[in-house]
């Protein structure tokens, strides 16, 4: 599969730790290193046998970016910039954690003092350099921030995607040989299903038979529109990324860092998006949408089959070498769709309107914005947020994702990306001092062959792309989206959501 080759210009942020390269460890790939190797090895004449679930599996770090508020606009970049370097600082600790299986084994501090300690010392140090930069574009830092320095190891028997259930708590998981995906110190532990990269394991998927209707529990991602208010619904068709665009940079999240993302996204609608486009990059650009008004920009991580198969990125930064390996699965269909409000009117989006809506990181830092909605073709009203269907022969596996879709009437974006935004509440209306923009709504319907889970493991899993301490949990997805119609379209999009109709 080919990947965009489009010339990056040189990053902003060169103070981005190039380091993320170096995680091609032995054969070109981030890998798991046998996890468990060495929980049952005899050293030095006696034995250490360890429990397994005191392993640590993964690195738990708070989130900084999502604790700051009030960044003067012209410290924003080199803001991101830092918080950019904390997530390769991340990855690179993994890299170091899962790598060093032999030495955890014979030291019990080995995880704090030769990892844990030393990121938080380096974070501590881009903390510093953040509240110095708010302070110095005239901002004013929050003094507390230092407490968030200190990482965690999390051990293999507590990943339970941030305590999610979504109500299926002994429906059809537990005593059924799924408890604890095989991780209960059988051996079995945290598999790494034979290719080498940790996650997911069996516990991450569900037979969509097992899950409840209308069961799922989360807080945000309702749909906006209803009965009430503005019925109407404009939808736009901008393919399923035939032009092969993949990169993993974050624009919204990370603009100007090479490799922002640390995993690769999948792009339809606007051709040059990369880290380092700027708006007016983003308004002279093609696009893949029919409607050439709608240059928006809309991207997801990849879903991958992990089969051995070497894709584009297999040794590279994003992709084989941070984990994320296998065949990349474009969707067999895309569907984008914007919505209205039951309380009323949607006024127009302003134009370079950003979003990000889930949360790429929920693994540790748990639920409180993911947005994930996961299904089948046929079971559509069985929906998953912590857990991969097992969709039956003929049906699709699908990701929904119903996008905020209240605006603050001011800002296009915010220090956290997020502030600028907020979901609907249970009464459609929107939270005081907000209001109604058309609700984007993706759906991603896709065609997998349906992994087997036997004995505890999981053959042929396929995962979402992801940072490579969250292990590809399903409860990690995301989606992100930029609004560049021009204000003909947007116009178009407002008036036929408010008079009630179906638009194309």
């Amino acid at each position: 599969m080919g990947r965009n080759t489009r010339k990056r210009r040189t990053p902003l942020a060169t103070k981005i730790v190039a380091g993320a390269a170096a995680l091609a460890v032995g054969g070109g790939g981030l890998v798991w290193a046998n996890f468990y190797a060495s929980a049952h090895e005899d050293h030095g004449g006696h034995n250490r046998t360890r429990s397994a679930g005191a392993q640590v599996a993964t690195i738990d770090c708070p989130d900084v970016g999502q604790k700051i508020r009030d960044v003067p606009d012209r410290a924003r970049g080199e803001v991101d910039g830092e918080l950019a370097t904390m997530d390769s600082q991340i990855t690179n600790a993994y890299q170091r954690l899962a790598t060093t299986r032999r030495a955890q084994a014979g030291d019990s501090q080995f995880v704090q003092n030769s990892i844990l300690g030393p990121l938080k010392d380096r974070r501590k140090a881009i903390i510093d350099r953040i509240q110095l930069e708010i302070n110095r574009a005239g901002g004013k830092a929050d003094d507390n921030l230092d407490e968030l320095a200190g990482c965690q190891g999390r051990p293999a028997d507590q990943q339970n995607g941030g305590g999610q259930d979504d109500g299926q708590n002994d429906d059809g998981q537990n005593g059924d040989g799924q408890n604890g995906g095989g991780q209960d110190g059988d051996g079995q532990n945290q598999d790494d299903n034979g290719n080498g990269v940790a996650g997911p394991v069996a516990d991450d998927f569900i037979d969509i038979n097992d899950v409840q209707p209308n069961s799922r529990n989360s807080r945000n991602g309702l749909a906006a529109n209803g009965d009430g208010g503005s019925t109407g619904t404009f939808s736009t068709d901008c393919g399923v990324n035939e032009n092969n665009l993949f990169n993993s940079d974050n624009l919204i999240a990370a603009p100007g860092v090479d490799n922002g993302a640390h995993h690769t996204h999948d792009y339809v609608g606007n051709q040059d998006n990369d880290a380092f486009s700027s708006d007016e990059d983003l308004a002279n650009a093609d696009t893949s949408c029919q409607n050439q008004g709608d240059r928006s920009t809309y991207y997801w991580p990849v879903l991958r089959l992990q089969d051995g198969t070497q894709e584009f990125d297999a040794n590279d930064q994003g992709g084989g070498a941070e984990g994320n390996i296998g065949k990349i699965l474009k969707p067999a269909q895309a569907e984008l769709k914007f919505v209205g409000s039951q309380q009323g009117d949607v006024v127009a989006m302003p134009k370079f309107l950003r979003i990000i809506t889930g949360d790429a990181k929920s693994f540790t830092n748990g639920d409180a914005n993911a947005n994930t909605s996961w299904s089948c073709s046929g079971f559509e009203d069985r929906q998953v947020t912590d857990k991969y269907p097992l969709c039956p022969e003929g049906s699709q596996v699908l990701r929904t994702t119903n996008f905020q879709s209240c605006w603050d009437g001011q800002n296009i974006d915010s220090a956290n990306h997020r502030d600028h935004m907020a979901f609907v509440q249970q009464d459609g209306s929107c939270p005081e001092g907000f209001q109604a923009v058309p609700q984007l709504q993706v759906r991603l319907a896709y065609d997998i062959p349906t992994p087997t889970v036997d004995n505890g493991q999981v053959q042929n899993p396929y995962a979402v792309d992801s940072f490579p301490e969250q292990l590809h949990k399903p409860i990690t997805d995301h989606n992100d989206f930029i609004n560049v119609m021009d204000e003909d379209l947007m116009n178009e999009v407002v008036d036929c959501i408010n008079r009630g109709e179906d638009c194309q």
